[in-house]
């Protein structure tokens, strides 16, 4: 197994580090380059809104490190701003929306609002989201629906580029990464418990991230394209040979195709499947169901149940080499809070590909270098 600073072949070499940078300043940068796009301030700001949470949350791999490709795609009419979201179906508490290739973070929060007006009307509401570009960390959408008081479960697709993972004894890759995110939100607006997550081991920006930092990834989650295992995955993300494996074996591969199934065949969104002309962009389909609780009874009665349940697991003493039992949501509250206070690390890779985009759109490097640094 490769260890940071060590080299396979000569590929892996870390890279040094850099200062931490505020999350105010990464907000600033990320807003100024996508405004740079041609999107409008209110786009701008809820694309960098997005990003930014991803790099507090701990989620680095949806963070502002997207931001090249972002630029990359809107440069290849693959993603395009000021999109307004498209209602193709109104059916009671069905709604079938289009994004129009727009950016994600735009048309996931409108879809979302339109869901949870719905479903705080009717009780519930199942909105399917189609042919978004990136749609970002599943988390923040749950999230919202949770700061309206909601349950929310979320199935996403990958489409548009090659596949990334490899399903359960597959030995190339055959699926996106396709995330599952359920939650449940709390008294306060906030989720009592969250759970984000790839059905890939690690999601792909994770490798990305390795990659540009110098280091290997876990064991057991990367493939060559020989199909054999690797921890190095400098030529998996610089040329897609290869594979990222699903989480738990026949479980995680499972959940992956029924998130194929579900996010996207069901509400005809583009699939992965290679009838469908894969143009190295990125859009997402997502199946969203929302439910108001409290037509079930008692909110507080079900609050408590839902706190006595985390208690119970949470009193069981830490297993040999942890130093807490956490539950689904506290790792990025943990981040959240550590983040805010000591700023988010940002590989110098990672921050020379997103100035190098920035000037791309003809932004001054220089000054969107003194945006984090001075």
């Amino acid at each position: 197994m490769l260890r940071a600073g060590t080299a396979q072949s000569g590929r892996i070499q870390e890279c040094p580090t850099l200062p931490n940078i505020a999350a105010e300043r990464l907000h600033r940068l990320a807003s100024t380059i996508v405004a740079a796009t041609g999107s409008s301030p209110d786009e701008a700001k809820a694309v960098a809104d997005h990003l930014v949470m991803s790099n507090l949350t701990g989620h680095d791999s949806h963070g502002v490190g997207m931001l090249p490709d972002y630029v990359k795609n809107c440069r290849a009419g693959l993603l395009v701003p000021n999109q307004t979201l498209k209602v193709l179906r109104d059916v009671g508490a069905v709604l079938l929306v289009d994004g129009g290739r727009g950016f994600g973070q735009t048309m996931a929060r409108d879809a979302m609002r339109l869901g949870a007006e719905r479903a705080k009307k009717l009780g519930c509401a199942v909105v399917g989201l189609r042919n978004a570009s990136h749609v970002g960390r599943i988390g923040f959408w749950a999230e919202q629906c949770a700061a309206e008081g909601l349950v929310s479960l979320h199935f996403v697709n990958v489409a548009d580029h090659d596949p990334l993972q490899a399903p359960f004894g597959c030995s190339d890759a055959r699926l996106g990464t396709n995330p599952f995110c359920v939650a449940v939100p709390g008294a306060d607006g906030k989720p009592m418990l969250l759970l984000d997550m790839a059905t890939s081991a690690i999601a792909f920006g994770k490798a990305r991230v390795a990659r540009n930092k110098g280091v290997p990834v876990p064991d057991g989650v990367l493939i060559d394209a020989e199909g054999r295992p690797t921890t190095d995955p400098t030529t998996y993300v610089d040329t897609r040979k290869g594979a990222l494996l699903s989480f738990g074996l026949h479980k995680g591969s499972g959940l992956a195709i029924f998130c194929e199934v579900l996010g996207a065949a069901l509400i005809g969104g583009q699939t992965i499947a290679p009838h469908h002309e894969r143009l190295d962009g990125i859009v997402n389909s997502m199946l969203s169901l929302l439910v108001d609780p409290a037509v079930f009874g008692d909110l507080e009665s079900m609050r408590a149940e839902v706190q006595a349940v985390i208690d119970w697991v949470k009193a069981s003493p830490p297993a040999p080499g942890f130093e807490a039992v956490l539950m689904p949501g506290d790792p990025e509250n943990l981040a959240r809070a550590k983040r805010a206070a000591e700023g988010v690390p940002i590989d110098p890779k990672s921050l020379s590909d997103i100035l190098a985009a920035g000037a791309s759109l003809e932004l001054d490097p220089a000054e969107l270098r003194r945006i984090v640094e001075d």
